[in-house]
């Protein structure tokens, strides 16, 4: 039972170690640290100057006490000097002389006492600042580093987004896109060919009919199409056949001129023939 427990629990630690290491920030984190160096740093400076005025007044109490007993020397002095001349009762002159001998000593003993407070100060001090020279040292090389994380962050995150876009990008499914793109591009373009031919066919008239056999261009007054050439050129080799066969015609109109004719079998025929006999006669007069 107890076993099972520990397990769970180690397995409840590592994934709660997990996510913290998922929201650990190097970027959040120094600049954390840059808050808490300059709160350190502000206290520091706090104290610093506290000691640095305890440090002054402890300097100019020792000045005082200094010149303090260097007076009551003096006194002491001047007094037994006014016994010597007589200005002054020796005894009298000899306790107060006593008495200043006695402030002195006292002031002695607090000069001693303010010489080892301000040694002790003046060690404070210089310690105090090595520290904030060091805080001050370490927030600029934190900040450096900080700048330095948010330029690599910046980077990594870009670098991450692009490699993450590259390798989703499904390279047999762009090639079947461009395939079916081409594949409707080709059959747009056959569609707008059929509409093409269908629009020919369907402005088509007996008039385009004639110009397109004879060579796509109408027959214009002194210049001869091809097609009229050749018409010129067949109606000239069939022209010898064409006076025989006349000149069989008169003989057989004089044999029967006795009021027999022969009918035409077709009329439709014969008025065709007549305008062909017609075209080919205004022919061989432009001969």
């Amino acid at each position: 039972m107890f076993g099972w427990l520990k397990r769970l629990f180690g397995i409840a630690q590592a994934e709660a170690n997990s996510a913290l290491d998922k929201l650990e920030d190097p970027v959040k984190m120094t600049e954390q640290g840059i808050r808490d160096l300059k709160t350190d740093l502000t206290k520091s400076l706090q104290g610093l100057a506290e000691v640095k005025a305890l440090h002054i007044k402890e300097k100019r109490e020792l000045e005082v006490a200094k010149k303090a007993s260097t007076d009551y020397e003096q006194k002491a002095v001047l007094l037994l000097q006014k016994a010597e001349s007589g200005s002054l009762d020796p005894q009298e002159a000899d306790r107060l002389a006593s008495e200043a001998l006695a402030r002195k000593q006292q002031v002695d003993t607090r000069i001693q006492t303010s010489m080892k407070n301000v040694t002790n100060y003046d060690q404070m001090v210089t310690k105090m600042e090595g520290n904030v020279q060091k805080l001050k040292s370490q927030i600029t090389d934190w900040e450096n580093e900080l700048k330095t994380l948010k330029a690599r962050s910046t980077v990594s995150k870009a670098t991450a987004k692009l490699n993450k876009q590259l390798s989703n990008i499904d390279s047999s499914d762009t090639l079947a896109r461009l395939e079916r793109m081409k594949q409707k591009v080709s059959e747009q373009e056959a569609l707008a060919e059929s509409y093409g031919d269908v629009a020919q066919l369907s402005g088509n008239t007996i008039d385009d009919e004639i110009d397109k056999a004879l060579g796509g261009t109408a027959a214009t007054p002194g210049i001869e199409s091809e097609a009229l050439k050749q018409l010129k050129a067949k109606m000239a080799s069939s022209k010898p056949n064409q006076e025989a066969s006349s000149s069989d015609n008169t003989e057989n109109t004089t044999n029967t001129s006795s009021g027999e004719s022969e009918a035409p079998s077709n009329g439709t025929a014969s008025t065709g023939n007549s305008e062909l006999d017609k075209l080919k006669q205004k022919l061989r007069d432009q001969e």
